[in-house]
């Protein structure tokens, strides 16, 4: 009996030829077996036409030596770096007569598989599977030992290369590791190595990578900025350098660092950009949209308690506005005729959009769907799969944005086009990818207003965005309005759009409900899963609070601190989840969970706390104060001391600068339950006579509805 060994590494397009075929080798008397590189249950087979099994290593099997290999090999091999592995494959390649690659990619497994079974055929497709089952197969003694031996010799030859290329390896990761860069002899000798003259180009800058990377987990950066100057300073493409330094300032980002080498790279990536702008417009675009992941990487701004955004927007974006093709993706294009006045014989037609976020929508959508005089229309460029990927390529609106056309450019026209020429007045909320869409081509006269929130001002999509083609941009609050102009000065130059400052829309009165006496005594946050959060400030509070009086606790509201974002962020979650772990079992500290109903959860909270680093409005702290907790609001780090910040946002008995003034306050206001809920009432009428949606609306209808 023929024994048939089929290798696929992707189901089949087609199953009904599969099962034809192995009808086939049923009727010629052969047992086929199915080696499949993917689920087998995607391959339903009966049972009585062949056995099918999967051969692909799960991942909890992989040893950290298979999974080096695996990510090293090319796609075509790894199939077969699977089966070297697989007892059960192993035993059916060695005793098969016939081995077939259903697929090319499992042609490298099966060729490999033939030089193991000399005696085995081997053929590429179904077709000539079945001739060469109908054909008899004779070999001379001679001739099947002569190919034995080559068979042999060729897997010889391959695994002593394979040993010697690992044991070079091996040595070479060895003698440029961190043991040797921490020493001071090592570190001098590859730093000098690496600057060595005649090297080329494509070695060095392995090298430099290598070297710098293990000097800076060896914890001395400087080395290792002194070895990548070095090699850059003999580099002589313009590409590799570029390459070189940001692979390095990539490695310490991804150890949480902030890159000793940051703005070099940056600019290196820039000047190559420029560079390639007059020539080749698609490259120009990569070398500036690596610039760009360099500078919003989220370690620099959203993962540590500082960013140099904020401490020096100027120096930091210097290098961008020194760069001709940095400054062409803003650079402004103006409209063809002015936004058309709103129209006086049929409602306002108007067109609320945003990508993926509308948590600050709700109130907005519902004021303007119920009026008769405005028709609203709401689009979230995140709902339609099919368009959803054109929304989240900022790289394809840098290229279009420098070649000054293209494909990706005609198909945003062509979805946006027939929302553009509907809507009188378009509400983008977001400054980010939905912004720079509906002004990468001329608006016509629909007026186009961008609200811009908080993260936005450190990340590249407004930079993408072409504000001659927005006539109104609205912040939160003024120091973000502060913020913005400084990262984005077109905003503030004359011809530029109009500049507004609107509180969120927040309907705080179903906020305001009876508290027990006990809340007295119950710090809360609303939101503390990030490290802007800064929640171990509250701990902070806490434990100074406890110091004097063990009845102080705090209450957690939302969501668990994601600790999954980078390297900063799970040290940071580290520390936090030590704190809890201490006084969660003291029943200090209670983690409330994510909620629907805040208000309800507000209900157990005296004392509501904004610890946070930076916030553009701070929608939570607001929500606490109105339900009548009293407030007690850090002086947020990224504005203080600046014109605007939460001293000017908030009343100034709310601000505090340290742990141990909030502590003070909060032992003041909650001396007596008396003295707490009066305070806790004022609080409440404050933030309802200045935030609650009755007041703000106003707001909005002049910003919506008035010319």
């Amino acid at each position: 009996m023929t024994t048939v060994l089929i290798v696929a590494s992707a189901a089949p397009k087609q199953p009904a030829v599969l099962v034809e075929a192995l009808e086939r080798f049923r009727s010629r008397g052969a047992t086929v077996t199915v080696a499949c590189f993917f689920d087998s249950a995607e391959l339903p087979i009966d049972p009585a036409l062949a056995e099918v099994r999967t051969f692909a290593v799960p991942a909890e099997k992989r040893d950290a030596r298979f999974r080096k290999a695996l990510g090293r090999a090319q796609a075509n091999r790894k199939p077969w770096l699977h089966a070297r592995h697989n007892a059960w494959l192993r035993q059916r390649y060695r005793k098969a007569d016939l081995l077939v690659a259903l697929d090319a990619r499992a042609v490298h497994t099966v060729w490999e598989m033939a030089q193991r079974n000399t005696r085995a055929g081997a053929c590429y497709g179904l077709v000539p599977a079945q001739r060469a089952l109908d054909s008899a197969r004779s070999e001379s003694v001679g001739k099947r030992l002569e190919r034995q031996v080559a068979a042999a010799a060729g897997i010889g030859a391959r695994g002593a290369k394979r040993a010697a290329v690992q044991t070079a390896r091996t040595t070479f990761r060895k003698a440029t590791g961190q043991t040797v860069m921490s020493n001071p002899a090592g570190a001098w000798f590859w730093t000098r190595a690496v600057a060595a003259p005649r090297v080329p180009d494509r070695f060095r800058s392995k090298l430099a990578v290598r070297l710098h990377d293990s000097a800076v987990r060896a914890g001395r950066p400087a080395v290792a900025a002194r070895a990548a100057s070095a090699a850059v300073n003999r580099i002589s493409s313009a590409r590799t350098r570029a390459d070189v330094l940001t692979k390095a300032a990539q490695s310490e980002l991804a150890l949480g660092h902030v890159p000793t080498g940051l703005h070099e790279a940056i600019e290196a990536q820039l000047v190559l950009a420029d560079s390639l702008l007059p020539k080749n417009a698609t490259q120009a675009a990569a070398a500036v949209s690596k610039a760009w992941s360099l500078a919003s990487n989220r370690v620099l701004h959203f993962d540590r308690l500082t960013s140099p955004m904020s401490e020096d927007p100027d120096a930091f974006l210097a290098p961008f506005r020194a760069s001709a093709a940095a400054r062409k993706l803003s650079g402004p294009r103006g409209r063809l005729a002015p936004a058309a006045p709103a129209p006086t014989d049929r409602p306002l037609r108007l067109l609320v959009t945003t990508l993926i976020n509308d948590n600050f929508l709700p109130e907005i959508l519902e004021r303007y769907r119920a009026m008769p005089n405005v028709e609203v229309r709401f689009l979230d460029l995140y709902e339609d799969p099919v368009t959803r990927p054109l929304a989240l390529s900022g790289s394809a609106v840098m290229e279009h944005l420098l070649a000054g056309e293209s494909s990706y450019g005609a198909k945003i026209e062509e979805w946006l086009r027939p929302h553009l020429d509907w809507a009188d007045t378009i509400f983008v909320d977001w400054c980010q990818a939905t912004a720079a869409l509906f002004t990468l081509h001329d608006p016509g006269t629909a007026r186009i207003i961008v609200r811009l929130h908080s993260f936005e001002a450190f990340n590249f999509w407004p930079h993408l965005v072409d504000f001659s083609r927005v006539d109104d941009v609205v912040f939160v609050s003024e120091h973000l309005r502060d913020l913005s102009t400084a990262v984005l000065p077109q905003l503030a130059e004359a011809g530029g759009p109009r500049l507004w400052v609107v509180d969120n829309a927040m309907d705080l009165q179903r906020y305001p409900r009876a508290k027990s006496a006990d809340a007295r005594f119950t710090l809360g946050m609303v939101g503390f899963s990030s490290v802007a959060k800064d929640p171990r400030w509250a701990i902070e509070v806490l434990r100074k609070l406890r110091e004097r009086d063990e009845r102080y606790r705090l209450t957690l509201i939302g969501s668990d601190f994601n600790n999954r974002t980078s390297k900063p962020a799970k040290d940071y979650g580290k520390l936090l989840s030590k704190d809890l772990t201490e006084l969660e079992p003291l029943g200090a500290v209670r983690r409330y969970g994510q909620t629907d109903d805040v208000p309800a959860a507000l209900e157990e909270v005296g004392v509501i706390l904004s610890t946070s680093v930076r916030e553009s409005f701070h929608c939570g702290l607001v929500e606490g104060a109105a339900s009548g907790a009293v407030p007690v609001v850090r002086d947020w780090p990224f504005f203080a001391g600046k014109p605007h910040g939460a001293r000017t946002l908030f009343p100034a008995d709310w601000l505090v600068g340290t742990p141990e003034e909030a502590a003070e306050r909060i032992l003041a206001a909650t001396a007596t339950e008396e003295r707490w809920r009066e305070t806790g009432r004022a609080a409440s009428e404050h933030a309802l006579k200045t935030w609650d949606w009755s007041v703000t609306q106003s707001g909005y209808d002049r910003l919506l509805l008035d010319d």
